[in-house]
């Protein structure tokens, strides 16, 4: 039996910004997010739309309404308030004076309301005043005469409130409406307010409405003034708000129930055994304190799905940084669109979770500000790279900067090199590749990374047979290293960043123009490009050089930076893989020099990162981290403030954790750590269009069921799984090629289910430690465990892999006489333990020798310590 998924708490959130940060709790359906307080008195439901803003150097975007409900209520007893994830209904219940009072609030996709129903157990006992106010009315937004005020009125007639309003700086005409429905009791309207009385049971409906509309002209219009059509969406909102009304409170329930199963229901996680009856904030602290509840974990996880389900939707805007939710006058950042990691991060999970169609509404969002993308991209190359300037239309291709809004775009510059467009397109190769829609491949994926790769194969140019981006930046690092207010980013040639998501994008565009049969003079200049992007450098500290130029980690920027954007070719990306051994250890490397502490988004990051070793204790560690340190009582993620980025991503890092599918194969329970024995997940998908199903226990996978809704090869990964037994739906056997011991592939039919049992994996012996390289002469020791032989690995010069040069030694000691090491800059060494006859060989540490001097070592030192003083 599925376990209840509820947040619930013992008392109402303060009223205040810091109770609505940290204790409301979060309502959305696209159109509209609703916060609610679960206050007894008086009690509060802050409104957001997402097209109700300033300039983001105005403050971006704005608090639409506070809709307050106020009852004559004390002395209460037996309070709760939840949420429930199951079917994305909020509650709060209390008994005052011996009555029960239940409050129940949902916000309607398929009819685009804020519905609430007000109960009380005695016939007769509701009587309470709403009245609903626009917030930040003034004349202006930061300082008097800046443009950006609000104006606006509250009239009440009936049973309806009318808030009406407009933004002033882009014209945005606003309008929302409230109703309250009874059939007994009297409803009195009073200047701004509604009072019912003597009622037993009260629906009150809340929709809105901007004259916002998604379209080019949006983007491409530079007088603010003239982006939207002067038009009231008055009457729109009059009809939704009259259509819903009609309905009646327990038809808009059933759809909205209906509606929200649909996507939230298709995947399960149960980690251990039994729920929790402690409230979420009492969960929250124990875990914080080290004393952590899968429950929680399991929660956490679901709770990133049900944002995202809330936030984005087809016909609404994307998921900003604060996804559809903020109370402020000055939101954070502006509620912008931050594309040099944080949107991105927003819809990692869309795929891997089983919610693809939830990027619908970032591409329409994308296809609306492309033509001004366009402009912008050959704006960047004429002034960058202007011997790749073209004046044809479109043939620069398109480009995305860091900081974006509903009503402008920016290009790449500053702190963020051009490679956020790649990293932007990966999620477009990513809606096909875990889709598999043809029509989506063709009409949306394609045309995105084939003009990205005009852009992109302008914004390089050739030195010495290295095709670089010419301007580059790693985002965010500074010249004086952590951020300071005067500080100068750091600017330079090919760092990272740019040369991983720049060969991302290619790699992704050849292979869809491949699907396609396409040929054209883009696809011939990127082909030509892509194997001298050198996306991957070691450094003399055996990491993942963040700059070409840097030889030691950290001796450029801040050493614990936020960002991992060398990291890129790792994840998001798929150019660093297990096939790749030694770039993978180095990525081991750079992740513990740059640190688990760090911003929510940022241990989300590193939480998909160590997932994708193979790691699961390590990443298990960081999700650790993150909901420990990183998430407020109403498991908002907090920067801090609260950004949606880090619920989102943390959803995406157990996903990974779980299943993963970017090295051309589905590996089950890839980074699947010790303190998860036993559990079931239902409904991950992986690349391919396979839907997947695990129960496992004692850290052993039990059963694998794959729901192939494209049909297609399955090439499947998971420790003895060359001895496991393949069924189909009737129960028979299913033939497959026994790839290695530890991976089959077979044949699949469109909708075919395929069952696999019968895993014996073997375990592996511990890992040596205390690896030593010792020179001059390349003398290696370490420490092992009794009754095993040991494996040596080397690799020269940042090579991708290792050739093994010593096997199955007895003795934890070796010297390298083959290598002429001053004939190479760096070497790595990697050591492992097996048994006697070679199985059960275990992972193992690294060391990388180098020819720094005692001078060279000592000018690192005092620079680091300057950098990071």
């Amino acid at each position: 039996m599925t376990k209840p998924l509820v947040l619930k708490y013992r008392a109402p959130a303060p009223d205040s910004v810091d109770g609505w940060e940290r204790y409301s709790l979060p309502l959305g359906n696209g159109y509209m997010g609703a916060n609610v307080f679960g206050i007894v008195e008086r009690e509060r439901i802050q409104i957001t739309e997402n097209s109700l803003e300033n300039p983001g150097n105005l403050g971006g975007l704005n608090n639409f309404a506070e809709i307050y409900i106020r009852f004559d209520h004390a002395d209460v007893s037996g309070y709760e308030r939840g949420l429930s994830l199951d079917d994305a209904v909020a509650y709060c219940r209390y008994n005052c004076g011996g009555v029960d009072h239940t409050r129940e609030y949902f916000t309607s996709y398929p009819d685009q309301v804020l519905a609430v129903r007000l109960t009380a157990s005695k016939p007769g006992s509701l009587s309470f005043t709403v009245c609903p106010e626009i917030p930040f009315v003034k004349d202006y937004a930061i300082k008097p005469g800046d443009g950006g005020g609000k104006s606006g009125t509250v009239t009440a007639h009936g049973d309806t409130i009318v808030l009406s309003g407009k933004a002033h700086y882009y014209s945005i005409l606003f309008e929302g409406r409230l109703q309250v429905l009874t059939e007994s009791g009297t409803v009195s309207a009073a200047d701004a307010s509604l009072s019912v009385t003597n009622a037993d049971s009260v629906v009150i409906l809340f929709a809105l409405g901007t004259n916002y509309e998604l379209c080019s002209h949006v983007f491409l219009e530079p007088d603010p003034k003239k982006k939207l059509a002067p038009d009231s969406p008055g009457a729109r909102v009059a009809a939704t708000l009259a259509a819903a009304a009609a309905k009646g409170y327990d038809t808009l329930r059933q759809r909205h129930v209906a509606d929200y199963r649909g996507l939230f229901g298709r995947v399960a996680l149960e980690i251990g055994e039994g729920c929790s009856d402690l409230p979420t904030d009492e969960l929250l602290r124990a875990y914080g304190e080290g004393r952590p509840h899968p429950y929680l974990e399991c929660l956490y996880f679901q709770y990133g799905r049900y944002l995202l389900i809330g936030s984005s939707r087809p016909g609404c805007l994307p998921c900003n940084l604060q996804g559809v939710w903020n109370c402020h006058d000055q939101s954070p950042w502006g509620s912008g669109y931050w594309h040099n990691i944080n949107v991105q991060m927003n819809y990692w999970p869309a795929f891997n979770t089983n919610l693809a169609e939830l990027f619908t509404s970032y591409a329409d969002f994308y296809l609306a500000f492309r033509p001004r993308a366009e402009a912008l991209a050959a704006d960047y190359i004429k002034a960058n790279n202007p011997e790749n300037h073209t004046e044809t239309p479109g043939e620069c291709g398109w480009t995305i900067g860091t900081g974006n809004y509903a009503y402008s775009i920016s290009g790449p510059g500053g702190h963020s090199g051009p490679g956020t467009g790649g990293l932007t397109t990966k999620l477009f190769w990513d809606y096909y590749d875990f889709t598999r829609d043809t029509a989506v491949l063709r009409s949306v994926t394609y045309p995105a990374l084939l003009s990205m790769s005009k852009f992109l194969t302008k914004t390089v140019r050739n030195y010495d047979g290295a095709y670089l981006a010419s301007f580059s930046a790693s985002p965010e690092q500074m010249i004086s290293g952590p951020w300071t207010p005067k500080g100068k980013y750091y600017q330079t040639v090919g760092c990272a960043f740019d040369q991983q998501m720049i060969w991302e994008n290619g790699r992704d565009f050849v292979k869809a123009a491949e699907l396609l049969g396409e040929n054209n003079a883009t696809l011939q200049v990127q082909k030509q490009q892509l194997a001298a992007y050198n996306p991957v450098e070691i450094g003399w500290s055996g990491q993942i050089k963040e700059y070409s130029e840097e030889n030691f980690y950290g001796e450029i920027g801040e050493y614990r930076h936020r960002h991992i954007s060398q990291l890129m070719a790792l994840y998001p990306g798929t150019f660093v893989t297990h096939e790749t051994p030694a770039w993978l250890d180095a990525v081991k490397t750079t992740l513990n020099e740059r640190g688990d502490e760090s911003t929510g988004w940022a241990l989300a990051h590193r939480l998909n990162a160590w997932a994708r070793t193979g790691d699961g204790n390590r990443a298990y560690k960081l999700l650790r981290q993150l909901l420990g340190s990183r998430t407020l009582p109403n498991l908002w993620d907090t920067h801090p403030p609260f950004q949606i980025d880090g619920n989102l991503g943390g959803t995406s890092g157990i996903a990974e954790m779980l299943l993963q599918s970017h090295e051309g194969y589905v590996a089950v329970l890839a980074a699947l750590p010790d303190a998860w024995a036993s559990g079931r997940f239902e409904g991950l998908v992986a690349r391919g269009g396979f839907v997947l199903s695990v129960a496992w226990q004692d850290g052993v996978a039990q059963r694998i069921e794959v729901r192939a809704k494209k049909g297609g090869r399955l090439r499947l990964a998971y420790p003895g799984l060359g001895v496991a037994v393949v069924t189909d739906a009737a129960g028979s056997r299913v033939a497959f090629d026994r790839e290695a011991s530890d991976r089959i592939a077979f044949d699949t039919g469109v909708g075919g289910h395929y069952v696999i049992t019968g895993m014996r994996p073997e375990k592996t012996v511990a890992a040596p430690r205390d690896l030593e390289v010792s020179l001059p002469e390349i003398r290696l020791t370490w420490t092992g465990e009794p009754g095993v032989v040991y494996n040596v690995y080397r690799a020269l010069d940042g090579a991708p892999g290792y050739e093994k040069v010593a096997e199955r030694l007895t003795a934890p000691a070796y010297l390298d006489a083959q290598v002429d090491f001053a004939a190479h800059e760096i070497v790595s060494y990697k050591v492992t333990a097996c048994r006697g006859d070679g199985s059960g060989e275990s992972a193992g540490p690294v060391r990388t020798i180098n020819h720094a001097t005692p001078l060279d070592l000592a000018r690192y030192r005092h620079r680091v310590r300057q950098l990071n003083a």
